[in-house]
C-alpha cells in the first residue's frame, strides 16, 4: 500500500473494548501505608497460594520477621521436616517391600535348606522331604571321580572331601614340594564345577 493511497486515510486503530482495563497497583497491606503494593509475600502456614501485597520497604520488614513454623512445637516441626524429605508421601523401611508384599506379609528370610541343597523359593517340598537331585552329567561324573567320590555323594560329603584333598595336596603341607600342584589344580576345578552345578 502506498502512503498516498486513498485507503490509507480510512485506516484507524481503535482500542479493544473487550480487553480488561489496567487497574492501579493494590495498596500496601502494612498499616497506615498508602504506597503501591507491588511485591507479594506469603500469608503463612495453612494459607498456601495466598499472598499479601507490600511496598518494597515493608516487604523487606515482613520477610525478616516471617516464620513458617510459628505456633508449632518442636516435635511438630521435626515431624514436618522429616515428612518433607519424601514430599509428604508414605514410605516403608528399606527391604520390607522388596517382593511387592505389604510390610505385614514380607518374606521371612532365605529359603530353607534340605540335605545341604537350597530349597525352592516357593517351598514346593515338604519340610522332611529332601529336594530331588538330578542325574549327574558326564563332566560332573568326571569331577566326582577326580575327587574319588560316588555319583550319589551328598553335598556335605563333597565339601568335606574337598577340604581333605586341598590339605593333602597343598604345597605348604608337603614341605614346599611342587609335585602335587597339578593334582591340587584338578581338585579345585572339579569342586568349582560341582558347586556351579548345584551339587554342593
Amino acid at each position: 500500500m502506498k502512503l498516498d493511497s486513498q485507503y490509507f486515510d480510512k485506516i484507524r486503530v481503535r482500542p479493544d473494548r473487550d480487553a480488561p482495563k489496567k487497574t492501579a497497583a493494590p495498596e500496601c497491606c502494612w498499616d497506615k501505608c498508602e504506597a503501591p503494593g507491588l511485591y507479594k509475600a506469603p500469608r503463612g502456614r495453612d494459607h498456601e497460594g495466598q499472598y499479601l501485597q507490600f511496598c518494597v520497604d515493608h516487604v523487606r520488614l515482613y520477610n525478616k520477621s516471617y516464620n513458617y513454623f510459628s505456633g508449632l512445637g518442636d516435635e511438630d516441626i521435626q515431624k514436618y521436616l522429616k515428612d518433607s524429605l519424601t514430599g509428604n508421601r508414605p514410605t516403608w523401611t528399606m527391604g520390607s517391600n522388596a517382593s511387592g508384599a505389604m510390610p505385614s506379609e514380607k518374606p521371612t528370610g532365605r529359603p530353607k535348606r534340605a540335605n545341604g541343597r537350597t530349597r525352592g523359593a516357593f517351598n514346593l517340598f515338604a519340610d522332611g522331604e529332601p529336594a530331588p537331585r538330578r542325574k549327574a552329567r558326564a563332566l560332573e561324573v568326571k569331577a566326582l571321580e577326580t575327587m574319588n567320590l560316588a555319583a550319589d555323594a551328598a553335598a556335605e560329603t563333597i565339601r568335606l572331601r574337598y577340604k581333605a584333598l586341598v590339605k593333602q595336596y597343598h604345597p605348604d603341607s608337603n614341605g614346599g614340594d611342587r609335585g602335587s600342584e597339578d593334582r591340587l589344580r584338578e581338585v579345585i576345578q572339579a569342586y568349582k564345577l560341582l558347586k556351579q552345578s548345584g551339587f554342593c
